[in-house]
C-alpha cells in the first residue's frame, strides 16, 4: 500500500471515512474540496477502499493549511498517518509551500510533532 497523491476519489469515500473516525460526514463539501485544494493525498487497502486521506489548501503561495488527516479507525497505528502528513509536506515543498499550518486537538500534538511540526499558539474562530 503506498500513499498517493490526487489519486481519484468518489464524492462519498471522505464523508464515509470521516464518520468512520467519529467525525461528522459534511457531505456537502465534496467533489467542491477537490476543485479548491491544492492537492491531496490517499491510501487505499488492498481491497481497494479508502482508508487515509488528508489535503493542504490555500493560495498556492507561501503558506498552505493541511486539513483533515483521516486514517480508518482498523488501521492505525502503523504509521499511515505519518506517512499521510509526510506525503503532503513533501509536495508542499516542491510546490514552493514554505509554511504549513494545521489546528489539532491537544492530544495530538504528539503526533505532528513526530511529523515536524512545532506547537505553536493561535486561534480558531468557529461560528457557533
Amino acid at each position: 500500500m503506498n500513499v498517493q497523491l490526487n489519486l481519484f476519489i468518489e464524492h462519498n469515500e471522505v464523508p464515509a471515512l470521516r464518520e468512520k473516525v467519529g467525525w461528522d460526514r459534511r457531505d456537502q463539501d465534496y467533489p467542491v474540496l477537490f476543485e479548491r485544494c491544492n492537492f491531496w493525498a490517499g491510501l487505499r487497502s488492498d481491497e481497494g477502499g479508502l482508508i487515509a486521506f488528508g489535503y493542504v489548501c490555500g493560495m498556492g503561495l507561501q503558506h498552505g493549511y493541511m486539513e483533515d488527516i483521516l486514517v480508518h479507525p482498523a488501521y492505525q497505528g502503523q504509521g499511515i498517518g505519518s506517512q499521510i502528513v509526510k506525503a503532503l509536506l513533501d509536495k508542499a515543498s516542491s510546490s514552493g509551500i514554505d509554511i504549513v499550518t494545521l489546528t489539532f486537538e491537544p492530544e495530538k500534538a504528539g503526533f505532528y510533532e513526530k511529523c515536524g511540526f512545532h506547537i505553536s499558539g493561535g486561534g480558531v474562530w468557529r461560528k457557533e
